[in-house]
This record gives structure tokens, C-alpha cells and sequence, in this order.
């Protein structure tokens, strides 16, 4: 192994690193404080053995990517963007648990409440990229031999529908063990390597969330000892999305945030029908993974499933940059 390959390398085990070092310590300190997991009554019975297990964890992913982009930022000024998303959704997922664990608020935010402060963090990252970034209409077209498109006045209305199509996608993927952290983990791993072959100065910080969701689903995966909760949910949402931009690729995330797409599609398919049909139901329940789960799927068989679909498409993307 060369330096460069080491330098490559050396973001995930920074950010790794610091997650297993932070999670042991923050843990017991968040289960004192009874920031406890609010279970809805309404989701699947068997989930309410998890009322009570430490959440918002996603302060420790944001912790452990903070400080990794911290050793980068001064040579890789393109990670300020990504970062700042990431972190920006965090904060409102921050709030959101908040009220809802430490106020006993069960909905947290109200809906406007979220969604104007996620309207306010894309609008903040768009004109970034309108300000700051070259030829930011241009977008990758998918198997095109690699191709862009100018989309021109369309890029600001696409920009808000996919941030925050994406951003609720990733909080919606958050409902079981160690689901978000798996899906999320490998769509990470695959904006590190793009981010490599194309030079783009984001792979630091995609290494680090790579590296981070790696250390923080040894706490995660079934039966999770935390939650990330709306925090961790929410700013890997902000990542996905604003590195997308960054990589001119959000054509992508149809392919590599598949996931999230079917669970946000679910929701709105259920609540659609449920009106139409006067209470009817398409889904045993949404998001789609809670359908499954009624099936008698048990939560590791559904990871699994859903990460080895992000994984066959996360593959087929690569074969769709060039």
C-alpha cells in the first residue's frame, strides 16, 4: 500500500475510530439522562420492548464525522457544503428528538415547523452551490457513457425536491435495527469511490460517514443497544443528498437511495389509499419495512434484504457513470 492509498484510506478509520470510542462513552450517558426510545403504540407490538433504549445516537455519528472533517477541511474546502447539510438536518432531527424524548412531546416538531427548517438548509446549501460552484446545472446522465445535461432553470425547484425527498427518505428508512446504518453505510462506500476516481475533494467526508455508520452499528444492529433517532436520520439524509450535488450525480440517488425512494413512496401510497378507500389499507403497514415485518419477516432478515439490493444497486450505478 502507497501513501496515497493510505491517505484514501485513512477518513474511515479516523471516523471509525472515533465512533467506538464516543459510542461506549455516550451511550450509558444518554440512558442517565433517559433519552429514552418513544415506542408509537400504533407501529408493530413487537417493538415496544425498544421503549426506553437510549436514542438520538445520531449525535455521536455527527460527532465522529465532524471531527474526522476537521483534519481535511483546509485542503478539501468542497467538504464545507457537505458538511454543512450534514450537519444542518442533523440539528432539526436534534430538535425533533428532543421534544420528543426530553419533552414528552410524541411528535416532536410540528410538520411545519420541520419542514421549513429543512426548506431554510436546502435553500442555504443551493445558493452555496449557485454562488460557489462551476457549471452546477450540469447534472451526470445515468449510462450515458458519461454525459451531462445543463437542466438549467429547473435546477433549483429539482434541487428542494430531491434534498428533501432524500432527507425524509432517510428518516423513514429509520425503523429498524440497524436498517438506516446498513442502507446508509453502503451508499457512503459508494460516493467514496466515485468521489475518488472523479477528484471532486468530497471523499474525506465520505469516507468518514462510511467509516462512522461502520463503528456505529456495533451498537445498532439487532437488538440495538441505541437509535440514532431523527438526528442521525436526518443528517445522513443531508449527506446523501448535498454530496449527490456535489458529485453532479443526484440522478443517481433513484439507483443508490433506492430504499429510501420505496419507503417514502410507501408512506404516501398508504395515506393516499387510506383516504381514497375511506380506511382501507394497501400496505399492512408503511413504511414498507413495517409491511414486511407483518409478513413475519424478522427485522435482520429485512436489513439484509434491503442492503443487499443497495449493494446489487449501488454496483449497477458504477457501471452507469462511464
Amino acid at each position: 500500500m502507497n501513501y496515497s492509498d493510505f491517505q484514501v484510506i485513512l477518513p474511515v478509520i479516523i471516523s471509525f475510530g472515533v465512533c467506538v470510542v464516543l459510542c461506549p462513552l455516550l451511550i450509558p450517558i444518554l440512558r442517565r439522562m433517559k433519552f429514552g426510545q418513544y415506542v408509537r403504540q400504533e407501529g408493530p407490538e413487537s417493538h415496544l420492548k425498544k421503549s426506553g433504549t437510549p436514542t438520538m445516537g445520531g449525535i455521536i455519528i455527527v460527532l465522529s464525522i465532524s471531527i474526522t472533517c476537521l483534519f481535511y477541511l483546509k485542503d478539501n474546502k468542497e467538504i464545507i457544503p457537505v458538511l454543512f447539510a450534514t450537519i444542518g438536518f442533523g440539528i432539526i432531527g436534534f430538535l425533533d428528538d428532543y421534544i420528543k424524548v426530553v419533552m414528552k412531546r410524541s411528535l416532536g416538531l410540528k410538520a411545519w415547523q420541520k419542514l421549513l427548517g429543512q426548506i431554510l438548509v436546502t435553500a442555504i446549501f443551493g445558493f452555496y452551490l449557485v454562488g460557489s460552484v462551476e457549471d452546477v446545472t450540469w447534472m451526470m446522465i445515468p449510462f450515458s457513457g458519461g454525459k451531462y445535461v445543463d437542466i438549467s432553470y429547473l435546477f433549483i425547484p429539482m434541487m428542494f425536491f430531491v434534498v428533501l425527498g432524500t432527507v425524509n427518505g432517510s428518516n423513514f428508512t429509520d425503523g429498524l435495527d440497524g436498517l438506516e446504518s446498513s442502507v446508509t453505510v453502503l451508499i457512503a462506500t459508494f460516493f467514496t469511490v466515485v468521489s475518488i476516481g472523479l477528484k471532486s475533494g468530497i471523499s474525506p467526508i465520505c469516507g468518514a460517514v462510511a467509516g462512522s455508520l461502520l463503528a456505529f452499528l456495533l451498537y445498532n444492529v439487532y437488538p440495538a443497544k441505541v437509535f440514532m433517532g431523527d438526528t442521525g436520520s436526518l443528517a445522513l439524509g443531508g449527506f446523501v443528498a448535498s454530496a449527490a450535488y456535489m458529485l453532479r450525480m443526484p440522478l443517481f440517488i433513484v439507483l443508490v437511495a433506492f430504499i429510501y425512494l420505496i419507503e417514502v413512496i410507501s408512506v404516501i401510497l398508504q395515506v393516499g389509499y387510506f383516504k381514497l378507500t375511506g380506511g382501507k389499507r394497501l400496505f399492512k403497514m408503511a413504511p414498507i419495512h413495517h409491511h414486511f415485518e407483518l409478513m413475519g419477516w424478522s427485522e435482520t432478515r429485512i436489513v439484509a434484504v434491503f442492503s443487499i439490493v443497495t449493494t446489487i444497486l449501488c454496483l449497477i450505478a458504477l457501471m452507469g457513470i462511464h
